[in-house]
């Protein structure tokens, strides 16, 4: 087989870090790891009079990595300087790698990371997004979410904190941005870092460092799952933030059409290729029931999302219907799953079906 950094980072996820505690992945030591022509090197950040606690910590990755699949050999440096950044070859192959600052790490509490992605525009992914994490929230999980959606952020609305703009609190020698509480989750948003409402026009590697730092520089403290609405499309800075955050698993939003379905393909596809598990589907705007007549309208197509999920076979976590109250839900920044009426309960079962299926 061959080498797999996702697999690296979780083999050294399971190494802990004598002076923190915590592993030296989510510690901050970490801050290089390169691999080429079978070989491996791990850099680690440490103080320069605590070398010797770190000598046994040394032997250990070198031979956790040499274990791996496609490494023929291992070497682990001790610095006390960041990594300089590679301007050769390899950096222009792959100009969105992301890396993650020196200290503590934002998310080292959160338990698991979950990409809620739509290869398509105007499917619902963020309402889907917001609602599966107020519904998480509602089932007593601590539940997060991070509004990675730059050019057109959308929780500050969702779950109205318009306006609101973030400050930061120093944790552990690293000054991190706080994220918002509402309706039961934390929140980060690029609407909560921005000073008006004009359009975010930037580039793809812009864009890419600007979420990775989004999760790395905010303090989530303890979370059972976060939730990232992830930008819509299957282009660089999708491909870019799905290598860099690695989340546990990926959730696919799309609505019953065909033209939909045809781009949510792809981001399976795109999921496949950074060797991200989909853990399933979500058919937003499944059904329509008129408040005047009561007759069901399938307005976009029967049943096409879960056709598509026995195709792909994956499973089908839900299905949102398209309802005024929902709508209405979106508008006020009251999230319909945290509150006391039947169309919550579509989240609801999402939100069970998804913890189902990590466990």
């Amino acid at each position: 087989m061959n080498y797999s950094e996702r697999e690296a980072l979780d083999a050294l996820s399971g190494i802990s870090d004598p002076v923190t505690g915590r592993d030296i992945v989510t510690s901050g030591r970490l801050v290089d790891l390169r691999f080429e022509n079978g070989r491996i090197r791990a850099v680690l950040q440490v103080d320069p009079a605590r070398a010797s606690d770190y000598m046994a910590v040394r032997k250990n990755i070198e031979a956790v990595l040499s274990d791996l699949d496609g490494v023929d050999s291992a070497s682990v440096i001790l610095t006390a300087h960041t990594a300089a950044p590679d301007m050769g070859r390899r950096r222009q192959q792959n100009p969105h790698k992301a890396r993650r600052p020196a200290g503590y790490q934002g998310d080292a509490l959160v338990d698991c990371i979950i990409a809620v992605s739509s290869a398509k525009g105007g499917v619902g992914k963020s309402t889907i997004a917001v609602n599966l994490a107020v519904a998480l929230a509602k089932q007593g999980r601590s539940a997060g979410l991070l509004d990675a959606d730059i050019h057109g952020p959308s929780a500050p609305i969702l779950l109205g904190l318009e306006d609101k703009r973030a400050a930061t609190t120093e944790i552990e020698g690293r000054r991190l941005i706080k994220p918002f509480e509402a309706h039961g989750i934390r929140a980060m948003s690029i609407g909560f870092l921005t000073d008006d409402d004009g359009p975010v026009v930037w580039r793809g590697p812009m864009v890419q460092g600007a979420i990775s730092r989004m999760l790395w520089d905010t303090h989530w403290g303890q979370l059972d799952i976060l939730i990232i609405d992830m930008p819509p499309g299957t282009g660089d800075p999708q491909l870019g933030l799905a290598q860099d955050i690695k989340p546990h698993g990926a959730v696919i939003v799309s609505t019953p059409q065909d033209l939909a379905l045809a781009d949510a393909r792809k981001g399976v596809g795109m999921f496949g290729k950074v060797h991200i598990p989909v853990l399933g589907l979500v058919e937003n705007m499944s059904i329509f029931i008129c408040p005047d007549c009561g007759n069901a309208h399938e307005i976009f197509g029967a049943d096409g999302v879960r056709a598509e999920a026995e195709k792909l076979n994956v499973p089908l976590l839900g299905r949102a219907p398209l309802h005024v109250s929902i709508r209405e839900s979106c508008d006020t920044g009251r999230p319909v799953a945290g509150q006391d009426v039947p169309e919550a309960q579509s989240f609801l079962s999402m939100a069970e079906h998804l913890v189902a299926l990590l466990k």
